[in-house]
């Protein structure tokens, strides 16, 4: 396990592995490292695969993040989770909350719904797609709350409101929402809606328009956007149409 962490380590960039290096050195992810050596040496199934656990930080690079969506923990069924907040790879079936996060983009954006749930272009763009617990045990969800996950997000969160300058910061559902406050809403903006997930997009996600806000928001701060249409390696064999 400390072999595959080490090598799941080594695909975070270069800037992300600068701020990220000593708190790998804390003494509560020293912790959190040992309980996740027993889960994934167990009979236990954990997701994602060890080489995806830090895949948040492969892209973008720290100063290029611009917009940050922030999920709960991996999805926990049969490999699904590929280390991106609410991201499945290419050719796997898309997830509830996914295919609702993908009928806002369409009415916000009036695009097509995407046919891949991969958001891997997204995050070449400048999305850091992060959850607030990076793995979690097969069928059990919320199975690696409270074992220092939580505390490495909120310095994630941190060192970017602090160190960097008009970011879009996405909170969806009341859990993503309780970071927050950690956000300086004078340097970045703040979105927050109810979650994607089926039991409560109908509660104030649909119609939160948060793709067109985020963009706005980085048209006046003089920042590139975001084509949040492009999803897959070559969405044009989805028929989708692009700038």
């Amino acid at each position: 396990m400390a072999d595959l962490l080490s090598k799941a380590k080594q695909k975070i960039t270069p800037s992300w592995r600068d701020i990220l290096s000593p708190e790998f050195s804390k003494s509560y992810f020293t912790n959190l490292e040992k309980f996740l050596f027993e889960e994934y040496s167990s009979n236990k199934k954990i997701y994602p695969p060890p080489s995806n656990i830090f895949r948040s930080f492969s892209s973008p690079e720290f100063h290029e993040v611009k917009v940050i969506i922030l999920g709960q923990d991996p999805y926990h069924s049969e490999k699904t989770a590929n280390g991106l907040a609410f991201s499945v790879d290419e050719g796997k079936k898309i997830p509830p909350s996914l295919v609702n996060i993908f009928k806002e983009l369409s009415n916000d954006l009036n695009t097509g719904l995407p046919e891949s749930g991969c958001l891997e272009l997204w995050a070449q763009q400048g999305v850091l797609l992060l959850n607030t617990v990076l793995t979690v045990q097969s069928g059990v969800p919320e199975s690696h709350k409270g074992v220092g996950w939580e505390q490495f997000t909120l310095f994630v969160l941190k060192q970017i409101s602090d160190n960097l300058m008009n970011c879009v910061f996405i909170f969806w559902g009341a859990k993503a929402q309780r970071y927050a406050d950690l956000v300086d809403s004078t340097k970045h903006l703040i979105l927050s809606a109810a979650h994607p997930s089926p039991l409560s997009a109908h509660k104030g996600f649909f119609g939160c328009r948060h793709f067109s806000r985020a963009n706005r928001y980085l048209a006046d701060m003089n920042r590139d956007t975001i084509k949040w249409d492009i999803i897959c390696k070559d969405s044009r064999q989805y028929g989708m149409e692009f700038e």
